[in-house]
């Protein structure tokens, strides 16, 4: 499969695309022959932002998430037997799957292939998950974010967050905030965050799902991001509606596109301006993400010539097989299918390179761990003299302490080691 057939085009007419609800799966492959490429939407035409009326996507993602068999029959389990049991249920599942297949465990493969041993390192990234309240309800979320979730990060733990920043930058090694949710903008903590850091010189990053900054009483958001200087990752699965829609939910592909040309406005991804702008692609099916260099191309000629849309980087990441994607699969019947790609595709040297060598992920609670997806399946960092999941910010007054511990692992670890790899930062 070529690059650029990952994010299919299909053939549309002028206006709004046709829009399904999320958790559906897309077609796939390349278009028909001669298909027409889809046209920019009116409030985008000419490469001009228009003004449009600011109006929530809250409400529209509530009555999807309300009408939505899959979303009610989920928050029926949730309310009947708890998150940490439906975890536990889900680890099995992975398992099973694993077994069935005669795959080994992920430890014994990473000894197999002569994978240097997982332990943590000096910590250069702080990556915050500062609450999981979201204006959207992604068919692919790994933190099962919604407008249904209120866990958000208070004033004393962000405070905690930026002394133990302070303390690490003060010697050199840590380099980044990374600050991800949810929609982390929509929390009263995240400007205080980002402004506390990029004080301290910090690159500070906002994970930004593009919808948000059309949200009412985000008016000054781009302003704030473009004044600070805040490096700006953006999820934007496709450059064309369907497969956008299908994934993030109805009208997500329009305001995204929107989104973006405010942040072209504003200078971002514009050469000489300084203001980064990265968008993050996934798979919307069961397939691994493609090499970064090549997608790259096929999305700067589309949002280009499309959209007038402009933008530094490209990061592929592969949809890890937990939470709501879990959940997709084992409704398709699919998950033994995707561990198998997984471990068929097992990369040593992406092993080499995982994100939790060098990076703290904490909770919206302060607890730490080795990354995001870690922080979803609650297995927490381990200190020696501390329970297993309890460790929190308040309990460290260095990241140096965590150097060296022994990172957590399971089954899930596959997805960040198949192909290319994948973890927050890219392949």
């Amino acid at each position: 499969m070529l690059a650029a057939d990952h994010c299919r085009r299909p053939q549309l007419s002028v206006g709004h695309a046709a829009r399904v609800p999320p958790r559906k799966t897309a077609s796939f492959g390349p278009g028909a022959s001669g298909a027409e490429r889809p046209r920019a939407f009116p409030c985008c035409a000419g490469g001009k932002v228009l003004d449009v009326e600011r109006t929530s996507l809250v409400a529209e993602t509530l009555e999807e998430m309300a009408t939505d068999e899959d979303s009610k029959k989920l928050a029926q389990q949730l309310q009947a037997r708890g998150q940490a049991a439906l975890t536990r249920e889900e680890r099995r599942a992975r398992q099973r799957s694993l077994e069935s297949l005669g795959a080994p465990a992920f430890q014994s493969l990473l000894q197999d292939h002569g994978v240097s041993p997982m332990l943590r390192g000096q910590a250069k990234i702080l990556q915050l998950n500062i609450g999981l309240y979201c204006n959207q309800a992604c068919s692919h979320c790994h933190v099962e974010s919604s407008p249904l979730r209120k866990e958000m990060m208070d004033r004393e733990t962000a405070q905690r967050c930026l002394h133990l920043a302070q303390e690490a930058a003060s010697n050199g090694a840590l380099t980044t905030l990374d600050i991800t949710g949810g929609a982390p903008e929509l929390n009263s903590q995240f400007r205080y965050l980002a402004s506390g850091a990029r004080a301290m010189g910090l690159e500070v990053i906002d994970r930004c799902n593009l919808t948000v900054l059309l949200e009412p009483g985000q008016e000054d958001l781009v302003p704030f991001l473009a004044e600070q200087g805040i490096r700006v990752v953006a999820s934007l699965p496709c450059y064309t509606p369907d497969n956008v829609d299908q994934q993030r939910g109805r009208g997500v592909f329009e305001r995204s596109i929107e989104g973006l040309k405010m942040l072209n406005a504003a200078g971002y991804g514009k050469e000489g301006s300084g203001l980064q702008l990265d968008l993050v692609y996934n798979p919307n099916g069961i397939f691994l993400a493609p090499p970064q260099a090549k997608l790259q191309e096929a999305y700067k000629q589309e949002l280009q010539d499309l959209f007038g849309i402009s933008f530094n980087r490209l990061f592929c990441l592969n949809n890890m097989p937990i939470k709501r994607y879990a959940d997709y699969l084992l409704r398709q019947g699919q998950l033994g299918e995707y561990l198998q790609l997984l471990v068929q595709n097992f990369n040593a040297a992406a092993a080499e390179g995982v994100m939790c060598r060098d990076t703290v992920n904490v909770s919206w609670d302060g607890r730490v761990y080795d990354c995001d997806f870690n922080q979803q399946l609650e297995m927490g960092i381990r200190l020696p003299g501390k329970p297993v999941n309890s460790v929190s910010v308040c309990d460290v007054e260095s990241l140096d302490e965590l150097t060296g511990i022994k990172i957590a692992m399971d089954n899930h670890c596959y997805g960040c080691t198949a192909g290319a790899g994948s973890s927050c930062q890219g392949q």
